[in-house]
């Protein structure tokens, strides 16, 4: 479970104005599968979709995304993506038609109150200090009211963002291969 990290020079936080949407798509592009190298994206891990500044902006009006700060820097940033932006993001729709096909604890996913992990990043230089679980328990402070449920894919080539999905709390509920990857369907529980 998250251990609650929180390291003194981080603050976990939601974005707060049109700067902080500029450096969550800087640090998306600066770790996309398609700019890190083979090893890099082993050790440290990648993100595969790419959002543009007018979509998060309207996800972050719908629901505040979560963003770690080291002052005026952004130090990570962990995306909702709520079922009702399934439409936004062409790529991501077979994702929601899967979830909506399976269940969890015997109960179908689309019966629950759930967002996806939309993606989650840590900066160069701020990995390995507690940034990723301090913004899972951000996200659990904020949400774990109004959710039952955190659901979302990992490639499972992401060996680095497994492990860490794991340590929070999520668990493997399914997997499956596509043309791009083998990918494993985490969920985390908060009821």
């Amino acid at each position: 479970m998250i251990s609650g990290i929180n390291p003194p020079h981080i603050s976990f936080t939601t974005i707060a104005n049109d700067d902080d949407i500029r450096q969550v798509l800087a640090l998306q592009q600066a770790n996309l599968s398609t700019q890190v190298s083979p090893d890099v994206a082993t050790t440290q891990g990648f993100v595969t979709v790419q959002h543009n500044f007018e979509l998060l902006k309207k996800m972050n009006e719908a629901i505040p995304q979560v963003i770690a700060k080291d002052g005026d820097r952004l130090a990570g940033y962990a995306l909702v993506m709520l079922p009702t932006f399934q439409d936004l993001i062409p790529v991501l729709k077979p994702m929601f038609i899967l979830f909506d096909s399976l269940s969890f604890n015997n109960k179908n996913i689309s019966n629950y109150s759930y967002y996806v992990m939309g993606q989650i990043c840590v900066a160069e230089g701020y990995r390995g200090a507690g940034i990723f679980d301090g913004m899972y328990l951000q996200h659990r402070e904020l949400y774990g009211g109004k959710f039952d449920l955190v659901i979302t894919e990992i490639a499972s080539r992401n060996t680095r963002s497994i492990r860490a999905h794991q340590r929070v709390g999520f668990q493997t509920i399914h997997t499956f291969k596509d043309e791009t990857d083998l990918w494993e369907i985490v969920a985390w529980d908060w009821k």
